[in-house]
């Protein structure tokens, strides 16, 4: 049988052999010593990519954005986010239960944005009936979809005249670098600094499409990274001998940034395979992600879709409207095998 296709989510990559070999050779010490060497060179290498000042390792994205938004807010504060965003809507509601920090989320445009007139009307005057605004959190990519530079400098512009901090959702930052370094005619890495550079806090994660097994850092100040390190151990976050993490995710900053373009133009195969079904409606996708929805005929036999897919190999997610995610362990076999199975299903 095929090796299965799992376009579920690009979370669901498995290290490489160059991943496993640099894993299994990292340097380990005690990280909650801070002497971790490969935690350390880890951590040393992110904030400097990204210019910042210092970085810290965590488990997970979720908590990530958490030691960020409760590093910046206090109890009783409230940060502006969107609908959609991870960190409002997927994170258990963290911030709230956990730092008694209230979020005000927001509508999205199409693009993904937040209209600024919107955060403007949302940031609360002081006055004590109100919840303090303390913070802007955005996020980029949003849903595959990439946020314009010029209307990160404007968000992060209106959030600094207000006394806004800001932070950014940055779990697939380098898949946002990778495709506006494409249209600019730049390389990923210095478009991966220049957006980082808006914000005063950044969370980036190493096991999506960067492909490393476990980890994120959230990048800052260093007096906002040691804040960030007592809530880390609060939430249970502090690990031991994390060099051997640290190490799959140094290796894939070394090696699997610029390679996302590759997914990238995977998922725009997908696109292009299932364009002209009947009954199938979607936007190109600008980056890793594509959403496909489901109308009339097609959307009354979905229900059955995702079964048989399954049954051919081919993993995804939804009902009427599906999510594709391609990533390093996709190739263009898989993304065909996945074009006819679709195609088959409905036409039939």
């Amino acid at each position: 049988m095929n090796k299965p296709v799992d376009l579920r989510s690009d979370t669901v990559t498995r290290p490489t052999a160059g991943m496993r070999a640099a894993m299994a050779a990292a340097p380990l010490g005690d990280d909650v010593f801070g002497d971790d060497p490969s935690v350390n060179a880890l951590q040393e290498k992110i904030a400097g990519m990204l210019g910042f000042e210092a970085a810290l390792f965590v488990p997970t994205g979720t908590q990530s954005n958490l030691c960020g938004i409760l590093s910046h807010c206090q109890r009783g504060d409230e940060y502006i986010v969107g609908q959609m965003q991870h960190c409002y809507r997927w994170e258990g509601g963290g911030a709230a239960v956990f730092g008694s920090v209230q979020p005000q989320p927001l509508e999205h445009q199409p693009d993904g944005s937040l209209a600024l007139a919107d955060i403007e009307a949302a940031i609360k005057p002081d006055d004590p009936h109100f919840a303090r605004t303390r913070l802007l959190a955005l996020e980029n990519t949003l849903g595959g979809k990439v946020l314009p530079i010029a209307y990160l400098q404007q968000a992060s512009a209106l959030a600094r005249s207000r006394g806004l901090a800001t932070h950014l959702d940055g779990a697939r930052l380098f898949n946002a670098a990778v495709s506006q370094a494409a249209a600019s005619g730049t390389d990923a890495r210095s478009e991966a600094r220049r957006i980082a550079g808006l914000f005063d806090s950044v969370s980036v994660c190493f096991s999506k499409g960067l492909g490393a097994p476990v980890g994120s850092a959230l990048c800052g100040t260093r007096e906002f990274v040691a804040r960030a390190r007592r809530i880390r151990k609060m939430a249970g976050g502090a690990m031991r001998q994390s060099g051997m993490l640290a190490a799959g995710a140094a290796y894939a900053l070394d090696h699997h940034v610029e390679r996302l373009a590759e997914d990238h133009a995977l998922a725009r195969r997908l696109a292009e395979g299932l364009a002209g079904i009947e009954g199938v409606q979607m936007e190109a996708p600008q980056t890793n992600i594509l959403f496909v929805d489901l109308t009339g005929p097609a959307r009354e036999r979905s229900a059955g879709l995702i079964p048989a897919l399954a049954n051919e190999g081919v993993l995804a997610t939804g009902l009427y409207r599906l999510r594709f995610a391609t990533h390093l362990d996709v190739d263009a076999a898989g993304i065909d095998r996945a074009v006819a199975t679709v195609r088959s299903y409905l036409r039939a």
